[in-house]
């Protein structure tokens, strides 16, 4: 028997509810390998297992991790399970309202748009459900303000022009205190008000109980909840995602649905049987548990093209961690990007067969090409046997030079398989944290670039307090100011000059610039 097809015989993890099978016969491992690795996935379980049933999993910041309970309620405390309930039946009687006319903008019969505003999580998830699951035919067309760049609000604010009037907001921050979510938020008041529209009649908060953004809504259309207990990078299947998908006209059922089916495969105590145990094994092998290799995902799916960007916030942000959970420095992480085939055919394969072996692949591998007929480019062949015939060459071609690959199978792309993805991705993050003893619930990183932005804030408002009408060098309103912090006083000049909002004089370099009011 041919070696190769006998291994994925042996290796070959099927979810066979779902049609979903994951192959990792292209990865280099012994059995010997993997089962030395087998007490520690044990250990890995039952932390999952005390995960689920409500064990604090930040100590830092006493809280647990819930994510699990949103498609299993019965898994929670009555309380949070009839909280979650509670939300999912909010979020399908709104969206039939919206729907029917019946919650209805002032100047327009129905809304027939969405701006959702927020970022990580709150926009990732989101966006990556539009662009997978959405048709010409969505009951509200989403649109994103998911950074604080200024040209990126007025180009959205652009492509709504017009239609202001039928056009829905969701401000979705659970703290409601984050910049990014709050500028955009302002943004979007400003132009509602300058269309002559009162804002507060189209605006939709998701946040959590108790925060700024809840008191700012009082008088919004509606406010849905947020709980503690998820993060960002963990909500699709909370209000987050489902309230967005609904207005959409997704099938939130379905994509609850699929992510409890994934939740339960994903329990098995057995990483044969299981494809987050098994992904998170070889995540471990082909990293050697401390990030030494990448990890590339390739989608061969156009409506996956945003499956890379969403698992480099859920991956990185959990495992990019400084500290073990013994405090210990370890620097961890895993690295991921990706692009999507066979365009990345013509972009990077050629490094990844032939170039620096710092990495891995998983492919994502679509069975059904498309909803209507077959068409024939040639005699008996379709683009979408192109599409799978790159795929399986450029695995045969990574394994020619010992590049090792995973693929992971499914049978189309619609709600149930997507929600199904999301749950694997979720657990396997759960998993790896535990194999490689992080806190993968965590992330002090951010918070730490947030402080140094207000600092960097702070320098402008003094460097800027100190202009006058005599321009002066960075260096002189620096010491007028008492700002030690030169470098950034400089880039903070530099950019209110280009916006029109200083006077800058050139010097002869361009650190001399000397800048007034």
């Amino acid at each position: 028997m041919n070696p190769n097809w006998q291994r994925y015989q042996e290796l070959l993890c099927a979810v066979d509810s779902l049609g979903l099978t994951l192959d990792v016969s292209r990865m280099a491992f012994t059995n010997a390998w993997l089962e030395g690795m087998r007490p520690q996935l044990a250990n890995a379980f039952d932390a999952m297992e005390a995960l689920e049933q409500g064990k604090i999993a930040n100590p830092d910041e006493k809280r647990r991790v819930g994510h699990y309970w949103l498609r299993a309620p019965e898994l929670a405390s009555q309380n949070d399970a009839e909280a979650i309930n509670d939300a999912v039946s909010k979020v399908k009687s709104f969206t039939a309202d919206v729907h029917a006319g019946r919650i209805a903008p002032p100047s327009a019969p129905k809304f027939t748009r969405q701006l959702i505003i927020g970022i990580g999580g709150s926009a990732l998830g989101p966006q990556l459900a539009a662009d997978a699951l959405g048709t010409e035919a969505d009951r509200l067309q989403p649109y994103f303000f998911d950074n604080t760049d200024p040209d990126g609000f007025d180009r959205v604010l652009g492509r709504l022009s017009g239609h202001l009037k039928e056009t829905m907001v969701l401000v979705i921050s659970k703290s409601g205190g984050t910049k990014e979510t709050r500028n955009g938020m302002l943004e979007a008041q400003v132009a509602w008000q300058r269309a002559g529209l009162d804002f507060s009649k189209h605006a939709v908060a998701i946040t959590g109980a108790g925060s700024e953004l809840e008191r700012l809504a009082s008088g919004w259309l509606a406010r849905f909840p947020m709980w503690d207990w998820v993060g960002g990078r963990t909500s699709e299947t909370s209000t987050v995602g489902l309230l967005p998908a609904a207005l959409q006209g997704l099938d939130v059922d379905a994509l609850l649905a699929g992510a409890r089916e994934m939740d339960k495969a994903t329990r098995v105590r057995d990483a044969l049987k299981n494809p987050a145990a098994l992904l998170a094994l070889m995540w471990h092998h082909a990293s050697k548990g401390v990030g030494a290799k990448d990890l590339v995902v390739l989608p061969y799916k156009d409506r996956l093209l945003l499956m890379s960007r969403y698992l480099q916030q859920l991956v990185m942000e959990s495992l990019g961690k400084e500290k073990d959970l013994e405090g210990k420095k370890v620097e961890q992480g895993l690295s991921v990007y990706g692009n999507k085939g066979s365009t990345d055919q013509h972009a990077y394969v050629q490094q990844l067969r032939d170039g620096v072996p710092n990495h891995f692949v998983l492919f994502l591998e679509v069975l059904k090409d498309r909803q209507g007929p077959a068409f024939e480019v040639e005699p008996g062949i379709t683009s979408g046997d192109y599409l799978q015939g790159f795929l399986l060459g450029t695995r045969a071609a990574l394994a020619e030079k010992g590049r090792e690959s995973m693929t992971l199978t499914l049978p189309e792309v619609n709600a149930r398989t997507l929600g199904a993805l999301i749950a694997l991705f979720e657990r396997t993050v759960g998993l790896y944290g535990t194999l490689i003893n992080v806190n993968a619930y965590h992330q002090p990183g951010v918070e730490a670039g947030k402080k140094a932005a207000e600092a960097v804030l702070a320098v402008q408002k003094q460097v800027m307090a100190a202009l006058g009408e005599k321009p002066q060098t960075v260096e002189q309103l620096a010491a007028a100011a008492g700002i030690e912090d030169v470098e950034t006083a400089f880039h903070c000049l530099r950019h209110l000059a280009a916006n029109g909002r200083v006077r800058r004089e050139p010097g002869e370099r361009s650190t001399g610039d000397r800048f007034a009011k």
